[in-house]
């Protein structure tokens, strides 16, 4: 199973493009290190998947019931603007400028793995997003993890 590591800082060009980092690269499975879906994720940021991982989410999120009106606003926010990209011979990636808009991205990006996918945050946006969650950190993951989460230092 794929699962991204990793906080990276990127710019973006005049054309929109930006370099994809090597320990990014690194961590992609021989045969998925070109191709990409971008789509709006949430709090403003866009989220990066590789395309196998992209169609196995797609996958679950056509199985959703087309009857239910929730499930129709869902899909058109989560599906509309999604764009597959390639990485260019020089390693870069065309940012399609609506997305780049929605997040709010002008220059400096923060590339921010999160397992199986990659979000992309404006970077101002980014760290003023992690100043203002990081005091109620302890008691999100308490809440989150809880019980059913080993942890893996009890053991030291």
């Amino acid at each position: 199973m794929l699962s991204f590591i990793g906080e990276y800082e990127v710019a973006i060009d005049a054309k929109g493009r930006f370099l994809l980092p090597a320990g990014l690269r690194k961590q992609l499975p021989e045969g998925m290190a070109d191709r990409f879906v971008i789509n709006r994720g949430f709090e403003n940021c866009l989220t990066m998947n590789t395309e196998e991982s992209w169609n196995e989410l797609a996958e679950k999120v056509n199985k959703l019931n087309d009857f239910n009106p929730k499930v129709r606003e869902f899909k058109r926010l989560f599906m509309n603007g999604a764009t597959k990209v390639e990485l260019d011979t020089a390693g870069r990636i065309l940012l399609p400028k609506p997305l780049q808009e929605y997040a709010g991205i002008k220059k400096d990006m923060i590339l921010s793995a999160q397992g199986n996918k990659i979000e992309l945050w404006d970077k101002d946006t980014y760290y003023d997003y992690i100043r203002q969650h990081a005091a109620g950190f302890s008691d999100l993951a308490a809440e989150v993890a809880g019980g059913g989460f080993i942890n893996p230092f009890e053991s030291l």
